[in-house]
């Protein structure tokens, strides 16, 4: 393993300049530890393709955006009726579209290891398939996605190198570049996730928003066209 370290994630519009065709870029800001930015990771390629769109990975942290509003934890456990309901929602959505679903505990899940390991890989060709596998591992298998050697083996499963992605998942840069990817979020207005962000800046939320907004990410190549 070098003893440099890579530089840091680019930011979102650095992301978006990254691209080399002219099709739309939808920015896709998801938690780790949020059920329904699950079921979105799980879809938004495929959907993307249809779309005529691209995807930007923007994995960031909720907890201190819920923080600023009070909240100590999930709104799913503050209030029991809504945390309830999103459980039945999650088993009837999963059963839908064919994916695994097993309640994680606890709930909601430390995501601070996977959120730096995915911030620090957005423009790597695995991201995707990093991504979706901690959620399979999480929300598909009730696995423990704060442990580092099941990150280790989700890495090495997708073919990405281990190391070199944890060491710099832990680097000073790295972290700062995290705690900075929150700020843009709440600049952005999201306040939750999944979130999605086309270009000229409309916010679209939640995973019943996902073809909203590659649709009108998709209608914009119409527009200029």
């Amino acid at each position: 393993m070098k003893n440099s370290q890579p530089p840091a994630a680019p930011t979102g519009t650095n992301i978006v300049s990254l691209r080399q065709d002219r099709k739309p870029v939808v920015e896709f800001w998801y938690e780790f530890a949020s059920t329904y930015s699950y079921l979105s990771a799980m879809r938004i390629e495929t959907l993307a393709s249809d779309y005529g769109v691209e995807i930007a990975w923007r994995p960031f942290l909720l907890g201190p955006i819920f923080k600023k509003q009070g909240w100590p934890t999930s709104p799913f456990n503050l209030y029991p009726a809504k945390g309830h309901y999103m459980w039945r929602d999650m088993e009837r959505l999963c059963r839908q579209y064919g994916l695994p679903f097993t309640l994680p505990s606890p709930f909601p899940q430390d995501a601070l290891l996977a959120a730096r390991i995915a911030h620090a890989a957005q423009n790597q060709p695995w991201i995707g398939a990093f991504t979706r596998a901690v959620f399979i591992a999480e929300f598909g298998q009730g696995l423990n996605i704060a442990d580092e050697s099941l990150m280790a083996e989700l890495l090495l499963e997708i073919g990405a190198p281990a190391r070199t992605a944890l060491s710099t998942a832990h680097s000073r840069e790295n972290k700062i570049s995290l705690r900075a990817a929150v700020t843009e979020a709440e600049k952005l207005g999201i306040f939750g996730a999944p979130s999605f962000v086309i270009p000229g800046g409309d916010l679209y939320w939640g995973d019943d928003r996902l073809e909203q907004a590659l649709e009108a990410a998709g209608n914009l190549v119409e527009t200029d066209a």
